[in-house]
């Protein structure tokens, strides 16, 4: 039998069938005419190559085949609401779910932390597979549904792709305490000699503050470039080189930060983005209200400690 041929609503009636022993009954039950019952019992036996309901005075009885077939029809039945059910419901404490998000390690140094603290109280099957995907991707893979989330900086996507921003931060010149040139301000001068660590996911181009430096005819040093802030920390720790790095980063690693000497460099803004057609999918809504109530949480905790530093 070739399932992909076969009307699964069939088998709602063939249940309904083997419950009432009735025709008549049975189309009650299911919400169509007799007429409608009569058809699809037809196409069932056609089907099946055996009658599987014999008429008597006590009503339909099933055949052997009929009943050989109707628990694991049943079964199908079932899972098949079930999967219905949780499809329109999402519950975190029962969910068994894995959501894929592609995130730098700067994001998730910043989210997943909090994130599996909420998720071991609030959802505990719930489970994370995070990994950064090529931003020119980001709109195919979330399509496809191969990444439920991208959590990344304002993208060129698709308009099927939606987003919300999640968090801002400015940019600040950071170095190891004790570095020469810890202080409370630098000039320009100073940012311009020092020995640089450029942190990128590309493999070539210019950061936000080069191309500001290069409006004004100017570059600056750079010694390492790299995919990975975790691992420029522990490169500054050892070295008088400097990043120009979010002020939060600089704040959680030890970091001494001053305010860049360079006008016009746009703070650094992470944006959360999904497919629509996940939009108003339970558990995908879900996960994103976590994300941004989170975000909001982080920011708000980050402006206290700015405020007791003043």
């Amino acid at each position: 039998m070739n399932l992909s041929k076969v009307d699964l609503n069939l088998f709602i009636v063939f249940d309904a069938i083997y419950t009432e022993a009735n025709l008549t009954r049975a189309g009650q039950i299911v919400g169509i005419t007799q007429p409608a019952v009569s058809n699809a019992l037809s196409r069932l036996r056609e089907t099946f190559n055996d009658p599987l309901f014999v008429r008597t005075a006590q009503g339909m009885v099933p055949t052997p085949m009929a009943q050989n077939i109707i628990g694991p029809v049943r079964n199908a039945l079932q899972l098949l609401r079930v999967s219905v059910q949780e499809s329109r419901i999402f519950n975190p404490l029962q969910a068994n779910k894995t959501f894929r998000i592609s995130m730098t390690d700067l994001i998730e140094a910043v989210i997943l932390p909090p994130l599996f603290q909420r998720l071991r109280r609030q959802a505990p099957a719930v489970q994370i597979e995070s990994f950064l995907a090529k931003r020119r991707e980001t709109t195919k893979e979330l399509a496809a549904g191969r990444i439920d989330f991208a959590v990344d900086a304002p993208l060129n996507t698709d308009p099927q792709v939606r987003h919300v921003k999640l968090l801002e931060d400015r940019y600040v010149c950071a170095m190891r305490k004790g570095h020469p040139l810890a202080k409370d301000k630098i000039s320009l001068d100073d940012y311009l000699s020092l020995t640089h660590i450029h942190i990128s996911s590309r493999r070539s181009g210019l950061g936000l503050v080069d191309l500001a430096l290069g409006k004004m005819g100017i570059q600056r040093k750079i010694a390492l470039r790299s995919q990975h802030y975790l691992m420029a920390s522990q490169v500054m720790q050892q070295t008088d080189m400097a990043m120009t790095v979010p002020e939060s980063f600089a704040h959680r690693h030890g970091l001494h930060a001053v305010d860049l000497p360079v006008n016009d460099v746009p703070a650094q803004e992470t944006h959360l983005y999904w497919h629509e057609s996940t939009d108003q999918d339970p558990a995908n809504r879900w996960m994103r209200e976590q994300m941004i109530e989170l975000c909001q949480q982080v920011t708000a905790h980050e402006k206290k400690l700015d405020k007791q530093a003043v």
